[in-house]
């Protein structure tokens, strides 16, 4: 979806494309942009209940309560809300969250868990030891990869322009 989003903003729009592609369509009486927000406000109001629910899932099974509790059902969700309203407000685009997002998640795809987890799987092997050795030192290139790569996306975010960003 996003990628379909990024070809049709750059060929409607070239290298004039703005973060957020909604912005770059003024007409207010066009049926079919009001159309596309309407489908986009309809996405967001479906999926969000889902997030919530799987997020709230997890901080339950992390915190091992397995017996509903309205009150915490209640509070838990509410404080996710301010977090996620406050990140709305604060972070001016999603261009800086899919930075942070892939920066993180290539790295620990591609380099720390394969890595980590044949090192857990063979750790009993002996006969392994050249391949440990190869997955120790893949796993500490994806360590050195995030130490780099993380603190590069907040120099940016730090180094950027925000004039033509945000909501």
């Amino acid at each position: 979806m996003y990628f379909l989003t990024a070809i049709f903003g750059y060929l409607t729009f070239y290298e004039n494309v703005h973060s957020d592609l909604l912005h770059k369509y003024q007409s207010k009486d066009d049926i079919l942009i009001l159309t596309v927000r309407l489908a986009v406000i309809v996405a967001v109001i479906l999926t969000v209940p889902v997030l919530f629910f799987t997020v709230r899932s997890s901080l339950f099974e992390l915190a091992k309560k397995t017996k509903f509790n309205l009150c915490r059902h209640v509070l838990v969700t509410f404080i996710l809300l301010v977090i996620i309203n406050l990140l709305v407000i604060f972070i001016p685009s999603m261009k800086d969250i899919f930075g942070v997002v892939g920066v993180t998640s290539a790295n620990m795809l591609i380099f720390i868990l394969p890595s980590s987890l044949y090192l857990k799987i063979t750790s009993q092997d002996g006969d392994k030891g050249t391949q440990q050795i190869w997955a120790a030192l893949f796993l500490g290139l994806g360590v050195l990869f995030s130490l780099v790569s993380i603190p590069l996306v907040i120099y940016d975010w730090a180094c950027s322009s925000s004039g033509d960003e945000g909501h």
